[in-house]
């Protein structure tokens, strides 16, 4: 009798292998280019397709790099950590705008990873996978004092992991650090629980600063929702709330 590996149907086909054209190939890698303010063009390379929404370059992404290299004061020399990093670009800009030190994230998947370290490391930067709330030990080798500057790009859409987030704000930014939190209400239904983050910043001893607001073209065009919000990206800043600040309103 045939082996379970080799054992054929009537048709001839391998009982026990998918046809090749069975499930759809992995679309391959694509590349998208950022124009830095002095000129300098940053190719990323994107994956293919992930669960995880890494094989999109967001707004949010391009409009914190840009605003990190118009602040350059917040980057120079300080010690730098994206958490969700994908294609890493805010990270990238952040090295070339004279960070002593960036570390780029991402949930641990071998895939993100790779890609993220193909792009960031060219530049000098440092590739870590981490799950959001965990134990920031492997993070703080590369700054043991903790971060300076903490940047977390359209992560808050996750409103479930917002308690995680937080909590690796407390375990990694410096006392007198500070978080820039860019975004979009890729959703517009749910803009609050979005923005629900901010009041559980406030809850745990933040200061929640709005800086800004850029409206680029929607993602999208044809998802549901308002066009106006779902292309507008949000800039805000977190600190910790020191002894004697006064404790600011949270944005809304």
């Amino acid at each position: 009798m045939a082996g379970r590996d080799t054992e054929l149907d009537e048709e001839g086909w391998a009982l026990f292998e998918e046809p090749k054209d069975f499930r759809p190939p992995t679309p391959p890698p694509t590349e998208v280019q950022h124009t830095c303010l002095d000129g300098d063009v940053i190719t990323l390379r994107l994956v293919g397709s992930h669960p995880l929404w890494g094989h999109y370059l967001w707004n949010a992404a391009p409009t914190l790099s840009t605003y990190l290299e118009e602040h350059a004061s917040l980057v120079r020399e300080k010690r730098v950590l994206e958490l969700g990093a994908a294609a890493g670009l805010p990270s990238i800009v952040a090295r070339k705008t004279g960070a002593s030190s960036v570390v780029a994230t991402d949930y641990p998947d071998p895939d993100l990873l790779q890609n993220l370290a193909h792009n960031v490391e060219r530049y000098g930067g440092h590739v870590v996978g981490f799950i959001w709330g965990a134990d920031g030990a492997p993070l703080l080798t590369h700054a043991p004092e903790g971060f300076d500057l903490v940047l977390l790009s359209d992560l808050i859409f996750n409103h479930q992991a917002h308690p995680a987030l937080i909590d690796t704000l407390d375990r990694c930014m410096r006392r007198d650090g500070q978080a820039l939190v860019f975004f979009s209400h890729h959703r517009p239904h749910l803009a609050e629980r979005d923005l629900a983050f901010f009041t559980l910043a406030e809850e745990r001893g933040y200061v929640c600063t709005k800086l800004q607001e850029w409206v680029l073209s929607p993602m999208f065009p044809d998802d549901p929702g308002d066009a106006q919000v779902r292309a507008t990206v949000h800039g805000y800043t977190l600190r910790h709330r020191s002894r004697d600040a006064e404790a600011a309103p949270c944005p809304s």
